[in-house]
């Protein structure tokens, strides 16, 4: 199976058809059943060559790749390699490529580097399935997807109850299509158009498992149940993140700037950090920045704690109260309460020079584009930020630009007014 390398180059279509015909309309062109058509008009039609498919090659996986293959056998198909699925699933991948035919399949994998940090022991799924999922899926996905107009999901309104309204065509909150072919087939209709097309089924389905995902999440339901109630059973979770339904119960729509607020290495990504939360338990809290204060009142807690933390430094916080425990943080935030306040410049500062932390440090709170080259020379390489004027100066790369400086930094900055032959190197 090839692995997922150069991405298309085309930006997303403005679907300027779909706009046309408006989505209620475009809904309306299909039977209930036709999804061969539903999917050869999407692929020829509203999107030709700005679309891809994803698709877990789980129990009814080859129904959809059997479609694509009639209309399109050369259409990208992604399979997120999550590192958990179960040796069955990775066969079966094998299998329908050689037998359907299918010419353009791509493995993604999660970034070794977030497993590393985030998931070391490879047991994150077990206590935060939620940011198991979005290491492995969510954030792994979506540069893929950003790169085309549309996607083509194997979803159905039968799987669970938040799919019940779901349509053929769902047109996103970042102007993209989703396009469900499968949307009103039933667990019948599935079984039913793979064995009259002699289709390979899932070495699992006959053990009992219609839903398939990572191995660890995934049980066999029995019968009578709903297909999906073996994916994350006992947990109150429905879904992997990758989906925000037609409906909004399962995520509620937003757009890709409302999600992506942190500022990284040249792009908005997503953020596995979440809010602190007050009264959290020292030994349980994962995936939050921790207030100085309260790392200081818990300190050996937080220490024998084995999830990934961050830190919060406030103004008035000295950091070098937790020189010795740097090291146990993958994320040092550094709080900017006012666009006036240049305490944290300091504190970052110390943090790089004096203390040697060699990991993220973000500027959090009322971060504007003026601040930013500051910013980036006194150490921060991440920014949280959601003033919408500073987010588009980031995305075009326009901040302003510094040539002179009262208060240097390291030795190749020279201060306003000074000569440099003079300056003292110590």
């Amino acid at each position: 199976m090839a692995q997922s390398s150069l991405a298309p180059a085309a930006a997303p279509a403005a679907h300027e058809k779909l706009k046309a015909l408006g989505i209620l309309a475009l809904n309306g062109m299909f039977d209930e059943m036709d999804a061969v058509s539903v999917l050869r008009y999407a692929i020829t039609e509203v999107l030709p060559g700005d679309m891809a498919i994803v698709s877990s090659f789980g129990a009814d996986s080859a129904v959809l790749l059997h479609m694509v293959a009639q209309v399109d056998p050369s259409l990208p198909v992604y399979f997120l390699e999550t590192g958990k699925h179960f040796p069955e699933t990775l066969d079966y991948v094998e299998t329908l490529k050689k037998q359907l035919g299918l010419l353009n399949v791509h493995a993604i994998h999660p970034n070794p580097d977030d497993v590393k940090r985030f998931d070391p022991n490879g047991d994150l799924w077990e206590t935060d399935p939620d940011s198991c999922c979005h290491i492995r899926k969510t954030e792994p996905l979506e540069p893929i997807t950003e790169q085309y107009g549309g996607w083509v999901t194997g979803r159905k309104r039968y799987q669970t109850s938040e799919r019940g309204v779901l349509p053929h065509f769902e047109l996103t909150s970042d102007d993209r299509i989703k396009v469900n072919p499968l949307a009103y087939f039933s667990d019948a209709d599935v079984i039913e158009y793979r064995q009259a097309h002699s289709l390979p089924e899932h070495p699992l389905y006959a053990k009992g498992y219609k839903s398939i995902g990572c191995a660890p999440c995934t049980s066999a339901v029995a019968d009578g149940e709903d297909p999906r109630a073996g994916r994350w059973r006992g947990l109150n979770k429905k879904e992997c993140g990758i989906h925000y339904d037609f409906n909004g119960a399962i995520a509620s729509p937003m757009s890709a700037a409302t999600r992506h607020t942190l500022w990284k290495d040249g792009a908005f990504i997503a953020d596995p950090f979440k809010e602190w939360a007050e009264g959290a338990n020292p030994s349980e809290a994962r995936y939050v920045h921790v207030p100085m204060a309260e790392f200081l009142a818990n300190r050996e807690a937080y220490l024998a704690n084995p999830h990934p933390l961050g830190l919060k430094v406030s103004p008035g916080d000295a950091i070098e109260e937790a020189a010795d425990d740097l090291a146990r943080f993958a994320s040092i935030a550094i709080s900017f309460p006012a666009f006036t306040d240049g305490r944290g410049y300091s504190t970052a500062r110390l943090l790089v020079e004096r203390l040697n932390y060699a990991g993220e440090i973000r500027a959090v709170g009322d971060v504007l584009q003026d601040q930013i080259p500051h910013m980036w020379r006194c150490g921060f390489n991440a920014l949280v930020v959601t003033h919408e004027p500073t987010r588009e100066a980031l995305k075009e790369d326009r901040l302003p630009e510094m040539a002179l400086f009262y208060q240097p930094v390291g030795l190749s900055e020279v201060p306003m007014g000074t000569r440099p032959f003079l300056r003292r190197v110590s």
